[in-house]
Order: structure tokens, then C-alpha cells, then sequence
């Protein structure tokens, strides 16, 4: 009898789709299309078992709608842009399209013995100039309709790496990167008006039905509609070139507790004042070193500076509030100027009770005790939601909530005529501009001439230049003349290219296009964008909730108004899925300072009195399963489970042992268990294919049981319960290990099995496919369907209890008696063995459910 061999059996299965061809995808009009797609990845030389987890997810998808009938789009690619390359460079020597693409080819080399049903012959990498000049193409494309523009703007400034970085790249007001403190900067920046399609993109989440709600929220949350008050504070003593303060707020209800006013460092009144006062100048200097993100403003210690000016509060002229530089206040976020109302915003309050300012409640709780803020109470924010007490117009009125409140103070502005109702959002232009390398170069040409012009299509790619060096800190582009300096397009004097390069999030909002007609001329085909799109099924981390489907969402919707896309394709991801984390335990010890030392896991050995490096037996610290992490060694190495135990080990495993939305955690001895289970399913086929014919009257209960399986594996694969799906087939497999049915009746089990687990073990199917007779390759085959008929059964199977412990089970007709039951169980081979000879005092039948024998 053979062995299970995946070592053999695996490369074996790939060499056979590679040779028929069977992943690759073609328009065609005899099938319905279906495209799986699973976020690609960035480029880093290895992939880890979370990758294996993802991608496999996937690929269940693609194989099953492949079985289902379905024409199946299923391609790979690399996000390949990004500082880490070009810190490689700096750091390694070298350049950072060798480091990528060595990168590209080691992890290509790692996921093909995985077994994935991908079109390989689609792949590509944004860094390739055939993706990026069709990129800097839909830039030209978005200009022309007035999608992108140029503007001063205050960004976070990374001083190591020397670039703008996104508000996500700051981490605890530090970049992520070179953990370097973040300042606020300004420069000239391009910038995609996203936000024209506030609204839209807004309104369509409603119809997304197949998006996790909890994304769905967190998108509407970042765009952030709300309706509020417009209007401004008259300045006491005007400066040199304002008269008032512009501010939006949503909670115009609170204006009767306004104590202070409070401007960006950014705000053109501070820049006014700090160009004629060193101690503004100086105070703004500093606030601009804090990041720009809400959680850095919101960490960050509030500090204020008092420029002596005051304003007339709207309802009252003798009422005046000072106004303070405040470096909480974001040039970038409503008019760049609040009112503080500390009763009712702990930020607010803390900075007034720092700066002994004023504070006063507009509103209080109907019930309960409350200690008001002016009384050393916390700022009271209740939900908008809530009935309170509120005060406008120095009147207590009747009780309302938050909203009715707000919709009144807005009538009775307007009605006093104190500024006007307005909607905003929160959503604000996306800033593109990348002062580095390694990213796809804006096709743009500055000329003292024409000012800012259009490179000419017929010259894209604009392609990066090779000779450049990283010896310096700073944007290579900026420093090479031989390419920076170009004849303009359009007078053909002297000018200068743009040397900034455009975000990676660019480069991952139409990936899923290109892949519709990757070597394209043009960006899209149309006739394939229209053939192949919407993504059917997108699949990535939660992660990328917010900014990168945010920003695909509108670049459909830019590609559509540019004629790259059908208008379909305004949402280009039908279905979405977010799978949880694999995780892994952490192996630490310390060194002579008591610093942590990490260890792999493959470099420690578990023993029941606990955990020991196999080179030198020193004791290790385990710490719980955590997010695997290369910095903390906790990863597991596909590489080394494939040759262990082989990738169908490693695809089961990680999606049988937890829901796929939920974390997993990579173990040893799952795997283990994993193997040793596919080992006993080849084994189970082996003895079934050698098998000789026999009797047939165990055939009905085992085909019924096949059906009932197929049925509920479909299901399980449908509506991504892959678990579930695993756990039918795991009792599968135990009915049909035990099944006393006929050779003809166990080969049609034996070969459905196969045909269910394909989509998680895609080499040991196909082997037993062959194996008993199966025609072509299984990947080809059409995936069972269950027989109605057979889903409905005349007999129950009842567990059986000697002295309460589970012995056996027996199948009986639904409606057999009690005593034809009893004594049924009675002659159970399992129960006479736990008898020993003994006589029952009594047996019990619960009709349906179980038997229970008492000795």
C-alpha cells in the first residue's frame, strides 16, 4: 500500500494544471465570469502562514466557483512601491528595484507550492514601467477632468526619512518608519478632490450588502457627514488683514458656553502675527513638531498661546472672548478656527482650566447626580440622542435631545442672523505628493514659462532613473539633473520635471482593472473591464478598511468619468471579506542586561515541563499567542511546513481550527493532527481502491450520508463557515472509514469526498481522484450536487451510553419501536463488549435521540 507522500504527490499535481493550462483565465461567453481577488501583497521576501491563510481562502473560492461552472478570474500580484525598498538601499547599498524584485521572485518561489489555482500569467508589479506609465495616463486623464490639483497644504514631515507621510503612517506621533518625531510642515502638495464625491461615496455604502457593517461604519465614520453652524466672531480691534474669525461647529447649542477662541498655527491670523512677533513665531514653531493625526493631536499635551486679540461674541457685543494659538487646532479640519466650550468637550476643558478661562454649562442631565464642570465635574458630552436640560437665549427651556437642540440653535442663528446652517464633511482631499524615490513619478513638467504642464502621453512611462544614489538623506530625483532637467512639453524651453512621486495607496486603487487586461496599452481594456468586472469576491485584512477601499471606491468612480471603466464598476468590489489574524506564541529570554531576546519556533523544543532551546537547553518564556510578528520571531515559515508536512497540511489547518473572520492560532500539533488526518484519508482511498466487490446493503445509509455531506460543505463554502465545511468532512470520513456498504458505493463516496476537500487540499484530491478513476483532473470536475431525495432519511442514528459513557451508535428506522431499538443496541458489537457478559438492569430509549444501558 503507498504512503501519503506530499513531497512527490504535490509537485506532481502543480506540473499537471500548469501543463493543461487550467487557472488561466479567457473571456468567454458560454460560462458566467467570477473574480476572486485577495489584497496583494507588499513585496517583502517572505511570505508568512497569515499569507497562507488568506490566499487560501481565496482559493477554496476560485477552485469551487471553477467546479460551479463559473469562467474564474483568479490573478496575483505585488504592491511594490514604498520606502522599505528604499530603505534597504540606504541601509544595504544596492538599488531598490534589485531588492524588490529578488524579493517579487523568492516569494513567487515560496506560494507556488502552495498549490493556489492563480493565473500567473497575469502577474505584474506596480514598480513595472508598464503598470506605472499607465498609471501616470489616468493622472493626465484625472487632471484633464479636474480631479487633481496643486496647493499649499500642512503635512507630516518624517526629518529622517525625509517625506510626507499619511496620517496612518504616524504612530504615536513618530513615523512608522524611521520612528523619527513627526513635524508639521508646509508644502506644496497635489491632491485628488476626493472629496466632491463626499456624498456619493457616502449614500453608496447603503447598497454595499455584501460588506461587513462594522467596515461599512468605519467608512462612514472617516467621511463624516454632519450638519452644523457657519457663521463668525467679530474681532474687537482688527489686525492688518482680518476683521473676524470663521468658525464651523456642529454643536451650536453650546454657543452660550463659549469661554474662548482658539486658531490653528496655521490659521492665517497666527501666520499673520508670527510674521511680526518672535514669541508667535516661536510658540507656532513648536506646535508644527506634533503630527497631524487626531490620536497625536489627542495625546499630545494641549498648549496655547494668548495673542491679546478678542472677539464679540454674536449674541451679546460686550461679551468678549480672548483668542488663543492652540496646537489641538488643524488648518485642515473645518475653518481652522473653534470656540472652546469647556462644560462640554474634556479637551476644551482641560485647556481651560490649564489657562483659567471660563467655563459655563449650557445643558445638564435630567436625572441622576451631576457635579458640573465649572464645579469640578467632568466636561457632560451626553449622545446626541439624550434628553438634557438646555439653555439658549439665557433661558432654561423645556427638555430635548441633543438633536432637537442643535436643529434649534441653528433655527434661532439664522433667525437672529448669526451665520447658516451648513453640511460638511469630514472626508478632505487626498494628498498624493511623496518626497521619495521609489514610487511612480507625477508626469508633470514645470515650466517659468507655461507654469505647470502635462507631459505628453506619447512620452509615458515617465520612467524612474537607474544611476541614482542614497548616499545622501533626501529624494535622489530632486539631485539628478540628467533627469530632472527636460525641455518643456509644450514651448520647449528650459524646465524642470516633478520630482515628487505619488503615494502607494495610487498604486493599489485600480490594481483590480489592470488585472482585467494586464499588458493593455491603455489602462483597461473595456471590452474586458466590462467582461470581467465587478470583483465578485475581494478578500483582505481589516487593516485596509478605511484608506485603501476608500480611495478604490474613488478611483472607479474617476475611471468611469475618464472612460477606463464601465459605470458598473463605480463600486468595484461586489463582496467583501475581512479574515482574521494567525497568531503564534512568543519565544523570549533575556540577556546579561535583562533585555528580551526573541526566538523562532523553530528554534525551540516544548516539553511537558516547558519550553527549551534545542541548541543549548536554556529555559525559555512563553508568552500567549500574539499577532505574528518578524520583529518578535513568532512567525511560521510555509517553507518549512510544506517540506515538514506538505501545503495541503498547511491550507487545512489554517482554516479548520477557527472561523475565518476570527484569529487563528498556528500550533505544532495542529498541524500534526492536520497531517495525520489527510495521511488517514489517502489511506482510507488506497484500501477502497483495492478493494473487491461485495455486498450492497449498507449502501443506502452511506450514499445518504454523502449527500447530506455535499449539501452541507456547499453550504459551508458559500457562506465562508470553511470550519464548518471541514468539520462535515471530517465526519465524513468517519462514516465512511466504518461504512460496511459495497466497493461501488465506497468509490463514489470515496471519490465525492475528494471532490469536497479539492478546494482546501487540491494535491491529495487529485491523487485520489486518480487514483479510483476519476476522469480528467479534478480541478476540472463539476462539484457534486445533492439529491433531494436523499436528504431526506427513514432512519435516525442514536448514540449509545453504557453507565453514561458514549460506546457506539446504531442506525434504526425513525419509526422503529422501543424494543426493536433496545434490542438493537443490545447486539451492538461495542455494547456486548462493555457488558462482559453482564445483564442490564435497565435500558432507556429516548425516541430520536439516544439509548442509555444501566449495568
Amino acid at each position: 500500500m503507498s504512503r501519503y507522500d506530499p513531497a512527490t504527490l504535490e509537485p506532481k499535481w502543480q506540473q499537471a494544471w500548469d501543463e493543461a493550462g487550467t487557472f488561466l483565465a479567457t473571456r468567454t461567453a458560454d460560462k458566467p465570469k467570477y473574480y476572486v481577488l485577495e489584497m496583494f501583497p507588499y513585496p517583502s521576501g517572505r511570505i508568512h502562514i497569515g499569507h497562507v491563510r488568506n490566499y487560501t481562502m481565496g482559493d477554496v473560492i476560485a477552485r469551487y466557483k471553477k467546479s460551479t461552472g463559473h469562467n474564474v478570474l483568479h490573478p496575483m500580484g505585488f504592491d511594490a512601491f514604498g520606502m522599505p525598498a528604499e530603505n534597504a538601499a540606504m541601509e544595504n547599498g544596492g538599488h531598490p528595484a534589485d531588492w524588490t524584485y529578488q524579493n517579487i521572485d523568492t516569494m513567487v518561489a515560496q506560494m507556488k507550492p502552495l498549490g493556489f489555482g492563480l493565473d500567473w500569467s497575469r502577474m505584474f508589479a506596480t514598480c513595472d514601467p508598464e503598470y506605472y506609465g499607465q498609471q501616470q495616463a489616468l493622472f493626465l486623464d484625472f487632471l484633464e477632468k479636474g480631479l487633481v490639483y496643486r496647493r499649499n497644504a500642512v503635512v507630516n514631515w518624517d526629518p529622517v526619512d525625509m517625506t510626507v507621510l499619511a496620517n496612518e503612517q504616524v504612530i504615536d506621533g513618530r513615523g512608522w518608519r524611521s520612528g523619527a518625531e513627526v513635524e508639521r510642515r508646509e508644502l506644496t502638495q497635489w491632491f485628488f478632490k476626493i472629496s466632491d464625491y463626499s456624498e456619493e461615496l457616502l449614500d453608496a455604502l447603503d447598497r454595499l450588502d455584501d460588506w461587513p457593517a462594522k467596515v461599512k461604519l468605519m467608512q462612514a465614520n472617516w467621511i463624516g457627514k454632519s450638519r452644523g453652524l457657519q457663521f463668525a466672531f467679530g474681532l474687537v480691534e482688527p489686525t492688518r488683514g482680518h476683521d473676524r474669525i470663521e468658525v464651523y461647529t456642529t454643536r451650536p447649542d453650546t454657543l452660550l458656553g463659549a469661554s474662548f477662541i482658539g486658531i490653528s498655527p496655521d490659521h492665517p491670523i497666527a501666520k499673520e502675527l508670527e510674521a511680526h512677533d518672535p514669541k508667535v513665531a516661536a510658540f507656532c514653531a513648536e506646535a508644527r513638531r506634533g503630527g497631524t493625526t487626531e490620536e497625536a493631536i489627542e495625546k499630545a499635551e494641549k498648549l496655547g498661546y494668548d495673542t491679546g486679540l478678542t472677539c464679540r461674541h454674536p449674541f451679546d457685543t460686550s461679551w468678549e472672548l480672548p483668542v488663543y494659538i492652540a496646537n489641538f487646532i488643524l488648518m485642515d479640519y473645518g475653518t481652522g478656527a473653534i470656540f472652546g466650550c469647556p462644560a462640554h468637550d474634556q479637551r476644551d476643558l482641560d485647556f481651560a482650566r490649564k489657562y483659567g478661562l471660563d467655563i459655563v454649562s449650557t445643558f445638564v442631565p435630567l436625572k441622576g447626580d451631576h457635579v458640573k464642570p465649572e464645579d469640578g465635574g467632568e466636561a457632560y458630552v451626553p449622545p446626541k440622542s439624550e434628553k438634557v436640560h438646555w439653555k439658549l437665549a439665557f433661558d432654561w427651556n423645556d427638555e430635548a435631545t441633543g438633536e432637537e437642540a442643535i436643529d434649534a440653535a441653528i433655527r434661532f442663528c439664522e433667525g437672529k442672523g448669526v451665520g447658516h446652517g451648513v453640511t460638511k464633511f469630514r472626508l478632505r482631499d487626498w494628498g498624493l505628493s511623496r518626497q521619495r524615490y521609489w514610487g511612480c513619478p507625477i508626469p508633470v513638467v514645470h515650466c517659468e514659462e507655461c507654469g505647470v504642464v502635462p507631459e505628453k502621453k506619447e512620452n509615458l512611462p515617465v520612467e524612474l532613473p537607474k544611476d541614482v544614489s542614497f548616499d545622501v538623506p533626501g529624494n535622489p530625483l530632486d539631485r539628478h539633473p540628467t533627469w530632472r532637467d527636460v525641455p518643456c512639453p509644450r514651448c520647449g524651453k528650459p524646465a524642470k520635471r516633478e520630482t515628487d512621486t505619488m503615494d502607494t495607496f495610487v498604486d493599489s486603487s485600480w490594481y483590480f482593472a489592470r488585472f482585467t487586461a494586464p499588458r493593455a496599452d491603455t489602462p483597461t481594456d473595456v471590452a474586458e473591464a466590462e467582461y470581467w468586472m465587478n470583483v465578485d469576491q475581494y478578500i483582505g485584512g481589516i487593516e485596509h478598511a478605511i484608506l485603501h477601499l476608500l480611495y478604490s471606491r474613488f478611483f472607479a468612480r474617476a475611471m468611469h468619468l475618464t472612460g477606463h471603466l464601465p459605470e458598473k464598476c463605480k463600486e468595484p468590489f461586489d463582496a467583501l471579506f475581512t479574515q482574521g489574524m494567525v497568531t503564534h506564541a512568543i519565544y523570549v529570554t533575556r540577556d546579561e542586561n535583562d533585555r528580551p531576546v526573541y526566538h523562532f519556533p523553530e528554534d525551540v523544543e516544548i516539553h511537558e515541563s516547558g519550553a527549551r532551546l534545542g541548541a543549548t537547553g536554556e529555559e525559555v518564556e512563553v508568552i500567549p499567542s500574539a499577532k505574528m510578528s518578524k520583529s518578535k520571531k513568532n512567525v511560521v515559515d510555509p517553507v518549512n511546513i510544506i517540506q515538514t508536512y506538505g501545503a495541503d497540511t498547511a491550507r487545512w489547518f489554517v482554516l479548520s481550527d477557527s472561523p475565518p473572520e476570527r484569529d487563528v492560532e498556528w500550533t505544532a500539533s495542529g498541524a500534526e493532527a492536520a497531517n495525520r488526518h489527510l495521511a488517514r484519508v489517502h489511506r482510507i482511498a488506497t484500501e477502497i481502491a483495492a478493494s473487491e466487490a461485495g455486498p450492497h446493503e449498507a449502501d443506502e445509509p452511506l450514499l445518504r450520508e454523502m449527500h447530506r455531506t455535499i449539501f452541507d460543505v456547499t453550504a459551508g463554502i458559500e457562506s465562508f463557515g470553511f470550519n464548518a465545511a471541514i468539520a462535515k468532512l471530517y465526519a465524513f470520513t468517519n462514516t465512511l472509514a466504518k461504512s460496511q456498504a459495497g466497493a461501488e458505493a465506497k468509490r463514489a463516496a470515496m471519490r465525492t469526498l475528494a471532490q469536497l476537500m479539492s478546494p482546501m487540499t487540491p494535491h491529495l484530491s487529485e491523487e485520489i481522484w486518480h487514483l479510483l478513476g476519476g476522469e480528467g483532473l479534478i480541478a476540472d470536475a463539476p462539484w457534486p450536487v445533492a439529491d433531494e431525495a436523499m436528504l431526506v432519511s427513514d432512519t435516525v442514528t442514536l448514540p449509545i451510553q453504557v453507565n453514561g459513557k458514549r460506546r457506539s451508535e446504531i442506525t434504526v428506522a425513525k419509526d422503529a419501536s422501543k424494543e426493536e431499538v433496545e434490542k438493537t443496541a443490545l447486539a451492538d458489537d461495542a455494547v456486548v463488549k462493555a457488558l462482559d457478559g453482564g445483564v442490564p438492569k435497565k435500558v432507556i430509549v429516548v425516541p430520536g435521540r439516544i439509548v442509555n444501558v444501566v449495568v
